[in-house]
């Protein structure tokens, strides 16, 4: 068994309106030196095999085919026996 946690982020060239809307929110509280704010996505989950190379491949049909949009988004992982 195995524990992924994956970091789900929106490609640099993509615009992230969350960030943005955060960055306004702290205009608008008088923090202003704030610049560049991604708001990315964090994902657990835990993969039931023991068989490490068959978790890597799992982990990334998962995150290639349901987790991420792959036009917009790009993902890292990691893994942990567990």
């Amino acid at each position: 068994m195995f524990k992924a946690k994956v970091l789900i982020k929106r490609r640099p060239s993509i615009l992230d309106p969350q960030g943005k809307a955060a960055e306004q929110g702290a205009k608008l509280l008088g923090i202003t030196n704030i610049k560049f704010t991604r708001i990315d996505k964090h994902v657990e989950f835990v993969v039931d095999t023991d068989d490490e190379e068959a978790a890597k491949n799992e982990i990334n049909d998962y995150c290639g085919k349901l987790l991420t949009n792959p036009n917009l988004e790009d993902y890292e992982f990691t893994m942990e026996r567990g």
